[in-house]
């Protein structure tokens, strides 16, 4: 009975370490995904705003 409270605690443990590491690998990469994501945002939204060209079609003029 004893060596099956082990067995039954190990496997829960090592199943809670696997699926720790898994969440903790698919958050770091979504963390990563979003900064990059921001980065290429603000630098184009930068290049828009600093890019000499103006799009006069889209302002609404009354």
């Amino acid at each position: 009975m004893f060596w099956k409270i082990v067995g039954g605690l190990l496997v829960a443990w090592v199943a809670f370490m696997v699926l720790g590491a898994v969440i903790g690998f698919v958050f770091k990469a979504v963390l990563w995904i979003a900064v990059i994501g921001g980065i290429a945002f603000l630098g184009a939204a930068g290049y828009k705003a600093l890019s000499g060209k103006k799009d006069y079609k889209r302002i609404n003029r009354y």
